[in-house]
């Protein structure tokens, strides 16, 4: 039987921090599906096709994960429907983890047979946040140690086109 889990995220951008969570998860799992959530309540740079080109960019080396967008609905839903018996999360913080800890327990009462496993990122990472990245690229700071070469591009590509605008 194969080991499934899905690490849903907004990802905007992917990290290097989402990059070691994902690979803490392929030492656990078979196959680990990278979800990106469209959330109209969040403010994203990237929309969820330049979002979904990056990710996969970053990933491609890896036979054994998928990528996937979750448009609607439950998270937990798509668990159920994808077959994953876990749901792979990143905690950087305790700030982090109190939110996830919520989460992971209404997931836990939507979906029971699903578990949600807390994965820490490298201390390096500890600090970098995709908000972060965001912000401090888009003011012209290196963030080359922080983001694959491709999301690097993207990011600065961005940032330009922003430039052109005002």
């Amino acid at each position: 039987m194969t080991r499934k889990a899905i690490y849903p995220g907004t990802f905007d951008p992917f990290t290097n921090g989402h990059l070691d969570v994902l690979e803490r998860a392929l030492n656990i799992f078979d196959h680990v599906e990278v979800v990106l959530a469209e959330n109209s309540q969040k403010q994203t740079l990237f929309s969820v096709d330049e979002r979904l080109e990056m990710v996969h960019e970053v990933v491609r080396e890896f036979s054994n994960v998928s990528v996937d967008v979750l448009h609607a609905g439950l998270l937990a839903d798509y668990a159920r429907q994808a077959g994953a018996s876990a749901i792979v999360r990143g905690v950087r913080q305790v700030k982090d983890f109190e939110y996830e800890f919520q989460m992971s327990l209404l997931n836990r009462h939507l979906y029971p047979e699903v578990t949600t496993v807390f994965l820490m990122p490298n201390v390096k990472y500890t600090y970098v946040a995709s908000t972060i990245i965001r912000e401090v690229s888009m003011l012209g700071g290196d963030v080359s140690k922080f983001v694959h070469p491709f999301v690097l591009d993207k990011l600065n590509a961005k940032r330009a086109e922003r430039e052109g605008q005002s």
